[in-house]
């Protein structure tokens, strides 16, 4: 319990770090005539999910790259066109952006001008986390979008970084190593293909086996009934946690990382390295808890580098600048 404590004590006075300035809880309060803003969001969203689960899973992976990719929450990732950030290769299987689009389309019917679309990301991806079992929490708007962006200004981690490089890296954007884990969790909706894991499945660090650190028994599932090891097979996807809560915002996934099965070289790497273990454990035996750090840390994330203020622009169509 004092363990526990002590790791709360981190994120919050972490989260206290970070000063919302412009952007603020409730900010489209009464700028939409009778309508609320979140109301039609969430609308959206709900009618999108209800035919489409995975969308928790695009919105998480879009607000992520979004943000992270070139540290800016200022929907750059959504801009089209020859050598946008869409084009850089870690964004090719992003999925989402006609959601966002659908968002948009609705809101500029009732108040046209009023809503950006960077706060609509923000907005839609906590109403799927909900949707999909994650707790609510509040989101922060006011952001303005961003008027450039370039696939030369993304870097984003790749899934076999070590551990201290990738708190190194989440560190440089504010970030514990408790808050590095529980962005992680995301991957409880994530997928990845077999050609991301196939060293893993049948050559591990070239000695013809797979990595001696995956469960033996999932070793042969993932390998032969969901891969192959042939460069002429379908590359299919595989789920980063368990099939039945796949589509679920919950803690499984490192459930999964303490039974020798997370998927991509960093999730079995968090589970076993010194640094990280006791959080993946914490979080594990802790539905609430990872639920509760979850939300928290996703709103921390949503306020890296946003535009307020005279900065930026309210977009009227979100992949093209006004």
């Amino acid at each position: 319990m004092v363990k526990r404590a002590s790791i709360i004590t981190v994120l919050v006075l972490s989260l206290i770090s970070s000063c919302y300035g412009q952007v603020t809880v409730g900010y489209y309060n009464n700028k939409c005539g009778t309508k609320d803003v979140e109301s039609i969001i969430r609308g959206v969203v709900q009618a999108r999910f209800s035919y489409e689960a995975a969308i928790v899973a695009f919105l998480l992976r879009l607000q992520f790259h979004d943000c992270l990719g070139d540290k800016q929450c200022d929907a750059s990732l959504l801009l089209a066109g020859l050598g946008s950030e869409q084009t850089a290769v870690p964004n090719f299987t992003v999925k989402g952006y006609d959601l966002i689009d659908a968002i948009e389309a609705a809101l500029e019917q009732e108040c046209p001008g009023v809503v950006s679309c960077s706060d609509i990301i923000a907005a839609a991806t906590r109403d799927a986390v909900v949707l999909a079992g994650g707790s609510y929490y509040d989101v922060p708007m006011g952001r303005k979008d961003g008027l450039v962006g370039l696939a030369s200004n993304v870097d984003l981690p790749p899934p076999d970084i070590s551990v201290a490089n990738a708190i190194q890296y989440y560190g440089k954007v504010g970030f514990s190593a408790l808050e590095t884990v529980v962005l992680l969790g995301g991957h409880t909706v994530g997928v990845t293909h077999c050609s991301v894991i196939k060293d893993r499945l049948y050559n591990y660090k070239g000695t013809q086996s797979a990595d001696p650190d995956l469960d033996a028994f999932y070793v042969f599932f993932l390998g032969n009934i969901i891969c192959h090891n042939d460069p002429n097979a379908v590359d299919m996807f595989v789920f980063l946690d368990s099939p039945d809560s796949v589509l679920t915002v919950d803690n499984s996934y490192y459930k999964m990382l303490l039974a020798h099965k997370g998927i991509l070289p960093i999730d079995n790497a968090i589970a076993f390295d010194p640094s990280t273990s006791g959080y993946v454990n914490d979080l594990a035996n802790n539905n609430d808890y990872f639920l509760d750090l979850f939300g928290k840390t996703i709103v921390k994330m949503g306020l890296i580098g946003v535009l307020t203020g005279n900065q930026g622009e309210i977009r009227q169509v979100c992949s093209r600048t006004n």
